[in-house]
């Protein structure tokens, strides 16, 4: 019976003119065997064909059927946008295999009519966001609601896994499996480094599944924008637009193109910039990040499937799922900090099977050219990043425990069982569980008192929610997904732009001129949350900067970026980029050294400033800033001396006004491992940070209630409310183990604890080559520029920086 089913896939295949890749198959048939797994393949070669073919084939007998079945397959996309092109793709072969069936998307954007027809009734396959799926599951009806479901596919396990949405997914398909023990699992990724363990995050600790790779790897060729003229005493960002215009030449050679950038602030600078460089271009190119409205993303995105649009600058936003078959050429302004990063966006192009993927990487300061080359290595030898699974995170398993006592009640036994089965909660301990439970039905100590946070109710051994408001309080804010508040802005006849930050818009003024969405602005006033603007004459005015995350270089990355350089030290310099960046580095070995594989570079240099020590780990951002925070302190204990500190992706400075003792540090254990988990709490103001982080786990966890849409707490109130309640459980309830995650939280994702404990354990082991060059090196210039932005001068920034650069060029001769 299988086999006359895969003849099926096969023949509709071959009537559109295609070829089945050999790992689809074996998709499909592991699938009509029952079986769960994770596919492995690049962008763009078939993937989602690959899991949505099987369960077509098992129902084709029954496509005569005049019924549509119930709730069979849902389909879980980590955006919202995705979905609308998701269910697009999954139409094609529906017609023709299961024209009996249903098939529609639920996101936060699905209009009321269409909730209220699915509340009746599910489609025979739905495509929906983690949020949404986790909302089906505190439905009252929920455990029939999925009596007929067949299969659950995550698409971009990759994007999830790693993060506090993976872990509610991992909790969302073990409460499925309990409901439908035959239930399938299959999760589609495209760029991932531990697959064993994104497996197990997917189907559950010690259950069976496949791992099946894509046999067809894409060929993926990277190359960079070699800027005119080489400054050998760069800074972070220096470039600018300098290369608008070979990034212009590059587009003008393709028939479509994405040019992707790091922030939002970037995407709107370059659109602007390539603008300039083309006015005749208006029209057909258009930008794309997170903070646009909706129907704008969404022309976007159709103007890249039907070729209308000659290019698009774009942030992450479109790193994902969306199948564009015009683009042929990708270009990646800045570093592109990670060699998985870099994959996925090179895989918007040539997205076919077979074709060939190509990235353009476009420095922003001239150093950034051996990440480019340290970039391409990795992706030859294959080195692509783990993402790493989140442990445990207490916030969101209270928030599960609620939506199961929503979704029908449980048994304490039972769920505990479910939990356990996550790769995430596989060591969840007795008493924290006793914890959750209680925490959830009274708030634990310091809220018992309080009715609205005794939410459980446990009658004869079954907990469920009793009281209507709090149920609705709970399905509204379902989710772990807590940004940054953002106000809208409109214009004055009423169409909206997007969203920027309260922040951003504080500072505004009556008359200020700002350039969001690509389009000149005037503010006017702000009111109900909305920025009110008018169109501004001419493009001019400050772009609006958003408070993301910066990306520090990945730790594959930062292993090619010192290989790269060992080969530098020892003379070699391979590929175009490398010989670039020769003179830059050939300053750096004369007036200091080049640091080879094994050594840790220590500069120190004195200047009119002071002391300053330079070190350069090559480990990221995140951890440098810790490392320096740690060295800091460490010094201090030896004798009384305060730092000023500056930090980049290579390394950071430590400037005193006295001379630090480094040679006893370093006799002392500067560089060890041991005693850290004392040591960096110690070196940071570790409570003010958790006490910050803490306002995510308070609304994850339901502590703290946004409000309604639109008529939401500012981020102002949502911090003081989280704030209150740090304090309150400092004081009162000290043990709560919230409080011990937003510690932990801090530690693990603004220093990256796990690796800054790795590096020290590499770090010690090293060799401390030590220099003290008489003007500052080529490396540590950044580092000085950074912190000299910071300061207060009658001059402009800039200017200082080109006369400091103008003196380090004049003695280098």
């Amino acid at each position: 019976m299988s086999d006359a089913r895969l003849e099926i896939a096969e023949r509709w295949f071959a009537s559109r003119g295609w070829h089945a890749f050999e790992y689809q198959r074996e998709v499909w048939r592991r699938y009509l065997a029952g079986e769960s797994g994770l596919i492995h393949a690049a962008t763009g070669t078939g993937k989602t064909l690959a899991a949505w073919l099987g369960p077509l084939l098992e129902h084709v007998t029954d496509r005569d059927t005049a019924a549509a079945p119930p709730l069979t397959v849902l389909w879980l996309t980590p955006l919202r946008a995705l979905a609308a092109d998701t269910t697009e793709s999954l139409m094609l072969p529906l017609r023709d295999l299961a024209p009996h069936w249903t098939l529609e998307s639920r996101t936060g954007d699905t209009t009321a009519a269409v909730r209220a027809r699915q509340r009746k009734r599910l489609p025979t396959a739905l495509v929906t966001t983690p949020e949404s799926a986790t909302l089906l599951l505190a439905r009252d009806d929920a455990p029939s609601l999925f009596d007929h479901l067949d299969l659950v596919v995550v698409d971009e396990w990759h994007e999830l896994m790693g993060t506090k949405r993976g872990v509610q997914v991992e909790l969302a398909l073990s409460r499925l499996r309990a409901l439908r023990p035959t239930l399938r699992t299959w999760g589609l990724s495209a760029t991932i480094g531990n697959l064993p363990q994104a497996s197990d995050a997917l189907l559950g600790v010690g259950m069976p599944g496949a791992v099946v790779e894509g046999e067809q790897p894409k060929q993926v060729v990277i190359d960079a924008i070699i800027p005119p003229v080489i400054e050998r005493f760069p800074w972070a960002g220096h470039l600018g637009t300098q290369l608008v215009g070979e990034v212009v030449g590059a587009i003008e050679e393709a028939n479509t193109a994405i040019v992707f950038t790091n922030t939002r602030s970037q995407t709107e600078i370059w659109y602007r910039a390539i603008l300039e460089q083309r006015p005749d271009w208006s029209g057909i190119i258009a930008l794309h990040h997170g903070s646009l409205e909706p129907a704008t993303r969404a022309w976007v995105e159709e103007g890249l499937r039907n070729a209308t649009l000659r290019c698009v600058v774009a942030t992450s936003s479109l790193d994902l799922g969306v199948d564009f078959s015009p683009v042929d050429r990708v270009l990646q302004v800045g570093s592109p900090k990670g060699i998985a990063r870099l994959l996925q966006r090179a895989g918007r192009s040539g997205h076919r099977p077979g074709q060939q993927s190509r990235v353009t990487c476009v420095p922003t300061q001239v150093l950034e050219l051996v990440e480019i080359a340290a970039a391409r290595d990795g992706v030859e030898g294959g080195h692509v990043e783990a993402r790493l699974p989140v442990e445990r995170p207490l916030d969101v398993l209270v928030q599960h425990v609620i939506t199961a006592a929503l979704g029908g009640g449980f048994r304490s036994e039972e769920l505990l069982r479910e939990v356990r089965s996550t790769r995430s909660y596989a060591g969840l301990r007795d008493d924290e569980w006793a914890w959750v439970l209680d925490f959830a039905s009274r708030g634990g100590e310091a809220l018992s008192a309080y009715p609205e946070y005794a939410r459980l109710v446990e009658r004869d051994g079954r907990y469920t929610v009793d009281d209507e408001v709090l149920a609705r309080r709970h399905r509204m804010t379902i989710g772990t997904i807590v940004s940054d508040a953002q106000v809208t802005v409109q214009y004055m006849n009423g169409s909206r732009l997007g969203g920027v930050e309260e922040s951003f818009a504080a500072r505004l003024r009556p008359g200020d001129r700002f350039i969001f969405a690509g389009k000149p602005l005037e503010f006017l006033r702000v009111r109900d949350m909305t920025v009110w603007v008018k169109r501004a004459p001419s493009m001019q005015g400050a772009i609006p900067r958003w408070m993301g995350t910066r990306l520090p270089i990945s730790d594959e990355l930062a292993a090619a970026l010192r290989a790269r350089l060992d080969e530098a030290a020892r003379g070699i310099f391979r590929g175009a980029e490398m010989q670039a960046v020769r003179p830059v580095l050939e300053i750096q070995a004369r007036w200091s050294c080049i640091p080879r594989e094994g050594q840790l570079l220590i500069e120190q240099v004195k200047s009119r400033e002071g002391f300053h020590l330079f070190i350069f780990p090559f480990e990221g951002r995140l951890v440098h800033e810790g490392l320096a925070a740690l060295f800091a302190w460490r010094l201090s204990q030896l004798v009384p001396i305060s730092f000023s500190m500056s930090s980049n992706d290579y390394g950071f400075e430590l400037l005193s006004a006295q001379p630090p003792p480094l040679a006893d540090a370093l006799e002392g254990g500067l560089l060890s491992p041991r005693s850290l988990v004392d040591h960096l709490p110690a070196a940071l103001n570790a409570s003010e940070m958790a006490r910050r982080q803490f306002r995510e786990i308070a609304r994850v966890s339901g502590l703290v209630f946004p409000g309604l849409p639109r008529a939401g707490k500012t981020a102002r109130q949502l911090q003081a409310s989280s704030g209150l309640f740090f304090d309150v459980l400092q004081r009162y309830d000290p043990d709560n183990l919230l409080l011990a995650q937003a510690h932990r939280e801090v530690l693990e994702r603004q220093l990256e604890r796990s690796r800054l404990g790795r590096t020290l354990e590499r770090l010690s082991g090293a060799e401390v080559a030590l220099t003290t060059p008489k003007r500052t090196p080529p490396l540590a210039f950044p580092l000085l520029v950074d912190r000299t932005r910071e300061r207060v001068s009658s001059e402009s920034w800039s200017d200082r920086v080109r006369r400091m650069q103008l003196v380090l060029e004049k003695a280098a001769g």
